[in-house]
């Protein structure tokens, strides 16, 4: 465990390598889940600033499920997330396929297209990394929960060019922690490998 202010950290966040590969997987993060993507309470009003926005990206199912249930719900074991088509295990509402049938997500394309400001929800930017707030106290913990066997092709591919999770995350982690934690952490990983050499 690796603890960096308030942040319980796994070590796998640094020993572990990951690539995602959508050739592979496809986006199955954005369909496979027990629920929506959580939303964090400051993402709320974005998602409702920015929604007319990225309409035009979302399919005629995925805007009446919209209407039908909002733009964010409440899940009893997760709080606020995206809604999803039918039941919560299905593609996220903001998620659509291009033509290799691959998952994208709307806000992001929205995002990369120049017509937003706002990428994607933090915790969808995370992945695999889980981070959740403590039971007790006011912490953080930060897991490393690389689904099987959709993310294989992932965890292969980083292997392969040999790059750890929390470096293939650098820009979800200093969006959501700042440099100095992410500076800390890649810290705490040189020493870590170094003490391995000795």
């Amino acid at each position: 465990m690796i603890v960096i202010d308030n942040i319980l950290i796994s070590d796998d966040v640094v020993k572990k390598q990951f690539v995602c590969d959508l050739s592979r997987c496809k986006g199955g993060c954005c369909e496979e889940g027990d629920a929506g993507a959580p939303l964090e309470e400051s993402e709320l009003d974005t998602v409702l600033e920015m929604y007319e926005k990225i309409k035009p990206y979302l399919g005629k199912a995925s805007i009446e499920e919209v209407e039908r249930k909002g733009k964010y719900v409440y899940h009893k074991e997760f709080g606020w997330v995206t809604p999803t088509l039918g039941n919560d295990n299905e593609i996220c509402v903001y998620g659509f396929r291009d033509e290799k049938g691959i998952i994208k997500c709307a806000f992001e394309q929205a995002y990369y297209d120049g017509v937003i400001p706002w990428k994607k929800p933090i915790s969808c930017h995370l992945f695999p990394i889980i981070a959740k707030k403590g039971k007790y106290g006011d912490y953080e913990r930060m897991n490393y929960e690389a689904r099987q066997p959709m993310c294989n092709p992932a965890c292969s591919l980083g292997k392969k060019l040999e790059v750890p999770v929390y470096e293939f995350l650098k820009e979800p982690l200093v969006r959501k922690y700042g440099e100095g934690f992410y500076n800390a952490l890649v810290k705490v990983a040189s020493m870590q490998q170094a003490s391995k050499k000795v």
